[in-house]
């Protein structure tokens, strides 16, 4: 059952085994899944169980689940998007990189390693996992927000300076040993590179959507797949003959579809394949951590999972720092960035080949670069600990905090719920006084016209200051239910001749509300649902009346199980609610006014 490389299935089962009991696991701690294939790799590998000793093996085929993975995220890359995020690209990521190499290479010769020795080993660190980024970013949910957009950015021009640096690698080992008459000067080198580069471009706008257009007329599923991944591993391998990474080639080839029609259904049919891959790749990068080293060599290990990692976030924050980022977007760039990456084995490799690097250095730094990667989850965390724990600073620069206000009717909260409130108010033009806490929020309101304050509703000092007592009427707007019932209790306590309207989050909520004494009350989606559902009886045939009828009986229906629980009947609600529909319990969605 062994292949030719000396993989069998029976180690295939192996792995997925491990995988799927360690990475449950992890997630269910709060470690990531990427904390957990590293170690369910070091777990069943050479220096853990030793049921897989071969792990150079799966890494090379493991590394198909990086370049799928970068299709993916050049698929989402519109190229109009790509072009926005230029100065990011060549700017911040050149920046990071240039930056954080210097300072690197610098402890490295302070340590009393050579220049090139230092140079290499401080650029293979400098180059991040885009492994592990994308992922984590992914979990996060952060791959859209500006901030994914700007980590993104970073790991492109990463994987763009590996070409530079493998050149720099082959020059220095040519120096440093007799010529070769066979090898192809460094300029030629670039040369292919560029043109390369160029043809795939070419290639990729004038033949990838008609040929796509082609397979689809087929009509055979499989065969619509096939061309994927004909696509995918085509334009790896291409840009990997010209001297290119083939993480980039896939993510060109991915940048020169997201225009395509075929887009999301290429999507959808690489989406398996890059999971299992980039999780057979993760496994694999734990099963090469060489224990032995660790151990033996653990001072200079240690030492330099230490050092190399604080460095390197020292330069990171600097450079978010320079470029206007606040320090909770700086601290959250340098905890997601300060490992190694994967194309540090790419470089050392290539550096013990031209002989810059011996065998030791090699597995040293390797390790280093391993042990960093799987600490980046927990950095991360961590990181999210203390941002939870430490007052969080509020740049209040062009915001007016509440002072003195006068409005007849106070906002507590500013968010979309309140600003389609607000529009009949305005309309009338009665004066209003807003507080939010959110300035992000401010800012946002600013840029319509909306003259917001900021404040903290939860606070009495602020309440006073945003003329709650003399407001005739005060909208508790806040998303967050416990918050809001803080507010109607402080506000009944100190300024009880003031009237309380509040937006409500489910049922529950509402009868709290309803018990508190509050003037209105409702619930945030009720009403524009009903709308909905009554949009939907029309279209289905059903004259306006009808639709009506069908939405009165709803509501009114609704108002009396709401009087019912009020009451203590509770489950005469829930039978009320049975004896006229056989249809389930809803979930709560609406807020009653007060009788």
């Amino acid at each position: 059952m062994a292949d030719a490389s000396g993989f069998s299935l029976v180690q295939a089962v192996i792995l997925l085994g491990a995988a799927t009991v360690a990475v449950p696991l992890f997630r269910r701690l709060g470690l990531g899944s990427v904390l957990g294939y590293l170690a369910a790799g070091l777990a069943v590998g050479p220096f853990g169980l030793g049921l897989i000793d071969n792990p150079e093996t799966l890494l090379h085929t493991a590394e198909l689940g990086v370049v799928m993975f970068l299709f993916i995220i050049g698929l989402e890359m519109r190229p109009s998007k790509l072009w926005a995020l230029r100065r990011q690209i060549f700017g911040l990521g050149a920046a990071q990189v240039v930056t954080c190499g210097i300072l690197l290479t610098l402890v490295a010769m302070a340590a009393g390693v050579s220049f090139p020795v230092a140079t290499v080993g401080a650029m293979g660190f400098v180059l991040s996992s885009t492994a592990v980024i994308m992922q984590l970013l992914k979990e996060q949910g952060d791959t859209a927000s500006p901030q994914g957009q700007r980590a993104i950015s970073i790991l492109l021009f990463e994987d763009l300076a590996i070409v530079p640096l493998l050149a720099l690698v082959a020059l220095w080992g040519t120096l440093s040993s007799p010529a070769d008459l066979n090898s192809e000067p460094v300029w030629q080198a670039a040369a292919i590179a560029v043109t390369g580069f160029a043809a795939l471009l070419v290639a990729g706008h004038w033949l990838l959507d008609p040929f796509f257009k082609i397979i689809a007329r087929s009509g055979a599923r499989e065969v619509l797949t096939a061309a994927a991944l004909l696509v995918v591993l085509g334009s790896a391998v291409f840009m990997h003959s010209v001297g290119l990474s083939m993480a980039m080639g896939a993510f060109v080839a991915g940048v020169l579809l997201a225009e395509s029609n075929f887009r999301h259904q290429l999507e959808a049919d690489i989406e398996p394949f890059r999971g299992i891959l980039l999780g057979l790749f993760f496994l694999s990068v734990g099963m090469s951590l060489n224990l032995r080293i660790v151990i033996n060599e653990w001072h200079l290990v240690l030492g330099g999972v230490v050092i190399f990692m604080l460095v390197k976030a020292i330069g990171i924050y600097a450079i978010a720092r320079l470029t206007r980022a606040t320090h909770a977007t700086a601290m959250h760039r340098t905890a997601l960035f300060a490992q190694g990456g994967e194309f540090a084995f790419v470089l050392y490799a290539a550096a013990l080949a031209a002989g810059i690097f011996d065998v030791r250095a090699s597995a040293i730094m390797s390790a280093i670069v391993i042990l960093s990667m799987a600490l980046t989850p927990i950095v991360l965390i961590a990181q999210a600990q203390m941002r939870r724990r430490a007052p969080t600073a509020v740049d209040l620069d062009g915001i007016d905090a509440a002072e003195d206000l006068r409005g007849r009717v106070l906002f507590i909260g500013f968010g979309r719920f309140a600003q389609v409130a607000s529009q009949g108010l305005l309309a009338r033009s009665v004066e209003l006084s807003v507080i939010e806490n959110n300035v992000e929020m401010i800012h946002a309101a600013a840029n319509f016209g909306f003259k917001i304050h900021y404040g903290d509703g939860t606070r009495l000092d602020v309440l006073r200051a945003s003329g709650a007592e003399m407001a005739e009427v005060i909208l508790v707007c806040v998303d967050d239910p416990a918050v809001a019932d803080h507010i109607v209790e402080l506000c009944q306590a100190e300024f009880p001749m003031t009237k309380l309207y509040v937006r409500s989050f489910d049922r529950g909520h509402s009868l709290r509300l309803i018990n508190a004494g509050v003037e209105f009350q409702i619930r945030e989606t009720f009403e524009s649902a009903l709308v909905f559902g009554q949009a939907v009886l029309t279209e289905l045939g059903f004259d306006e009346e009808q639709a009506r009828d069908a939405i009165d009986e709803v509501r009114e229906r609704d108002k009396e199980r709401v009087e019912l629980e009020l009451i203590g009947g509770l489950e005469g609600g829930r039978k009320m609610f049975r004896g006229n529909t056989e249809a389930p319990e809803p979930a709560p969605l609406f807020k009653t006014r007060t009788s």
